[in-house]
């Protein structure tokens, strides 16, 4: 199916070279980056797992301190502004 695209002349200039540097065709090119798009957009997001640091130390909350509470902490932080 032919179209017609309106491109950024930069982009196209940088296409053009990489497709005569890769000795294939704009339209490859271009199919071949929007196949890509699509996969990806198929396929989600790309969430990986990520691992949160863990103290192992001994210690912990101060005797009486809610952990559950953001003003608690910061007033045994002293940064009750």
């Amino acid at each position: 199916m032919k179209t017609t695209l309106d491109l950024n002349d930069q982009l196209l200039a940088d296409a053009k070279a990489l497709a005569a540097q890769q000795r294939t065709s704009l339209t490859r090119l271009i199919e071949e980056g929007l196949q890509l798009r699509l996969r990806a957009q198929a396929a989600g997001p790309a969430r990986s797992r990520k691992s949160l640091p863990v103290f192992k130390g001994r210690g912990g909350l101060v005797t009486g301190l809610d952990p559950r509470s953001n003003k608690a902490m910061l007033e045994a932080l002293g940064d009750d502004a």
